[in-house]
């Protein structure tokens, strides 16, 4: 979004490959907005579909609720769409690319970092062992989970909150669950065999992620999913009956780290912030972010905003986590499995919610764009008050 301003970008990535392990797939309404001021949202439709619907249901496939997609129409940029993360991955690094003014260095691994009042830089040991020092007006960690530039600002062990006593493991599979009567997204509530399927791709892969015993390697994590999917999945398949594509077993966090900014230095996505993938919240919080830091520095480099404006991303995107991102995504995942599944359909203050949006379709678009809430308008805070919210009007842009 920067390159496309003409403002100049190196993005250093500390792998030789762009990542493709199972991780989210589903862009709801907050990241489909930013998507599409990236112009990248058209492409990602073309590739992706349209999840119909998500709903819950028991152990032996009952239904307990579920909420419809359908009612908001495909052309719209708040529509849910599906596609892997690594192939949308693929399609913002090619995009990047066309731009004159950026440059993606594989294989460039952050070790350290400074900075000064006018400038900020990161040193770099590349995959050919040569070290290089690399200068920046500002410099933003998007590094993920064990970001080296949050470790290098706060502290190794400095990211405030907790962690889940609980293992997940992600899995990609072809499986046919509509045979079984599930729908696009389904989470299956049960104290001990709670898991999540969900469609990915048109020609029929699926997500499922569930739990397991802690504490093993990948490879007791793979030696161990056949046993655990005829437990739990629908049909109780065999080996025979699925093809496994691949896995990626981790461990969940709800953190935040104490603040976005320490002078010319930002964190957005999982360097910034953590929660468990139960809705989604933590790659969509993430594109928020993304949205709220490129109106903040668009704004500084045309002269509209001061640096102050980065202060205020700091303070608003912790408070989006902490009052939206991390009790949504807790409640999310507790639900599957915190309580008696006779008890908590009945109790449980969200289906009581989804069973009204069943019914009310007003209610349910209103409950639904409510996600919304996630963004932030950071224009407002323009000293020079000529932005746009969908897209900065035009002025000559002077790269730096």
């Amino acid at each position: 979004m920067l390159s496309q301003q003409g403002i100049q970008v190196q993005v250093l990535e500390g792998e030789d490959k762009l990542d493709n392990q199972p991780r989210a797939c589903h862009y709801s309404a907050p990241a489909c907005f930013e998507l599409a001021r990236a112009k990248v949202l058209e492409k990602i439709k073309a590739e992706g579909f349209f999840p119909g619907s998500v709903c819950w249901r028991k152990k032996d496939g009952s239904r307990i609720v579920g909420l419809s997609n359908t009612d908001t129409p495909e052309d719209s940029p708040y529509r849910m769409v599906c596609l892997p993360l690594g192939r949308v991955i693929e399609i913002i690094s090619e995009e990047l690319l066309k731009q004159g003014t950026s440059e993606l260095l594989m294989g460039h691994k952050v070790i350290g970092l400074g900075q000064t009042n006018s400038l900020a830089w990161v040193n770099v040991l590349t995959s050919s062992g040569d070290s290089q020092k690399l200068e920046a007006d500002y410099i933003v960690g998007c590094d993920g989970a064990n970001s080296q530039i949050r470790r290098s600002l706060f502290g190794d062990w400095e990211f405030p909150g907790w962690t889940w006593d609980k293992q997940i493991v992600a899995s990609n599979v072809y499986y046919d669950f509509e045979k079984f009567g599930y729908e696009d997204a389904n989470f299956i509530v049960h104290p001990k065999d709670w898991y999540m399927a969900a469609k990915i791709t048109r020609d029929g892969m699926w997500r499922v992620t569930y739990g397991d015993v802690p504490d093993l390697t990948r490879e007791q994590y793979l030696e161990r999913l056949p046993m655990r999917f005829k437990e739990m999945l629908p049909g109780q398949p065999e080996p025979i009956d699925f093809k496994l594509v691949n896995i990626g077993p981790y461990k969940m966090h709800q953190r935040i780290a104490k603040s976005l900014r320490s002078r010319r230095f930002l964190l957005a996505g999982d360097a910034a912030h953590l929660c468990n993938p139960f809705g989604g919240l933590g790659l969509t919080g993430g594109i928020a972010d993304v949205g709220g830091l490129y109106d903040s520095l668009v704004g500084i480099h045309r002269g509209q905003a001061d640096d102050s404006i980065l202060d205020k991303y700091s303070e608003v995107r912790r408070e989006r986590y902490q009052n939206f991102v991390d009790p949504i995504s807790t409640e999310n995942f507790r639900r599957l499995w915190s309580e008696d599944p006779e008890k908590i359909i009945e109790t449980d203050e969200f289906f009581m919610l989804a069973r009204r949006m069943a019914i009310d379709k007003e209610f349910s678009q209103e409950f639904q764009l409510g996600a919304m809430a996630l963004q932030h308008d950071f224009t407002q805070y323009y000293k020079v008050a000529d932005g746009e919210r969908n897209g900065i009007k035009e002025k000559t842009v002077t790269a730096k």
